[in-house]
């Protein structure tokens, strides 16, 4: 009889654990299916549509002029605001909206866009039409806007999404840093108890405690009935195989107590580790970690 063929346990990379509720996330028409939530939105955005590098350097180029044109007020004497500069504001303000609104990952997926790109949508308010009008709290607003489109000045230049995708890297490395180190420890506690463990000697004390059970379940499994096992109990040969029988167990048991078995086992468990500590040490993070130019 061929029996099935089973992996090896250090074969198969560890699997780290996924939140039930995240066994589904889908993106437009693709599904990240098994994926922690991080490495789902970082597959989303690692799929969004490139768009072209002329129009993409067109938005950097205009959200940096947003971002010098309030930084120069803000820097200077907070004196009246030149009505050129609020029309140009305002006119930044009209185009980066309909750019917002109109971006692939707004059709993808609003809520989630809204809530990652959400100093992109502050930085769109015209900050130097409320200062020519007047509002609560002006100076925290205005800083908040400018901080905004600092940040959307910083994403625009890096690529696309740079700021999302660097935050939610460091996010998902934060959280594989944290549960490596945790698993690493349970993995080194286990192996100095099995280090001080002879695993051939507990074999064999298993099989020497279920010696009677054993042996009475080959016997039973030994035909009783026809000519051969008939002649074999007239002649007596039934108790010298079942002498026989026990012999043989015992010289299982007391090779499976020898240090060349445990050496063997000891050497097939350390294996494991090993690939577990390997499998530990790879950072996937860190491929999402990069510098890299996107137009989506």
């Amino acid at each position: 009889m061929t029996l099935p063929k089973n992996d090896k346990p250090g074969d198969r990379p560890i699997e780290k654990p996924i939140a039930p509720d995240t066994q589904g996330e889908t993106t437009g028409e693709k599904t990240y299916s098994g994926l922690p939530p991080i490495a789902a939105r970082l597959e989303e955005l690692d799929a969004l549509p490139h768009r072209n590098p002329a129009i993409h350097w067109i938005a950097f180029s205009l959200s940096l002029l947003s971002l010098v044109i309030l930084a120069i007020w803000v820097f200077s004497s907070h004196g009246a605001v030149a009505s050129t500069w609020i029309a140009i504001d305002i006119g930044l303000g009209v185009l980066f909206a309909i750019e917002f609104f109109t971006r692939s990952g707004f059709r993808w997926g609003r809520f989630s866009y809204l809530r990652t790109r959400f100093f992109d949508f502050i930085a769109i308010v015209p900050a130097l039409w409320l200062v020519n009008h007047g509002f609560v709290i002006e100076g925290v607003w205005v800083w908040l806007i400018l901080v905004a489109r600092l940040v959307r000045v910083v994403d625009r230049f890096f690529g696309d999404g740079f700021v999302q995708h660097t935050v939610l890297a460091l996010v998902w490395g934060f959280e594989e840093e944290i549960t490596d180190r945790v698993i690493e420890r349970i993995l080194s506690r286990v192996q100095e108890d099995m280090d001080r463990t002879s695993f051939s000697q507990g074999v064999a004390e298993a099989f020497v405690r279920n010696k009677a059970d054993v042996l009475r379940r080959v016997r039973e499994s030994t035909p009783k009935e026809g000519l051969v096992p008939t002649l074999a109990q007239m002649v007596g040969l039934v108790d010298a195989l079942e002498r026989a029988e026990e012999r043989a167990y015992d010289a299982i048991v007391e090779i499976l107590n020898s240090q060349e078995i445990d050496r063997a086992v000891r050497d097939v468990v350390n294996s494991m580790f090993f690939r577990m500590r390997t499998e530990l040490g790879k950072r996937t993070w860190r491929e999402h970690l990069r510098l890299r130019h996107r137009h989506p």
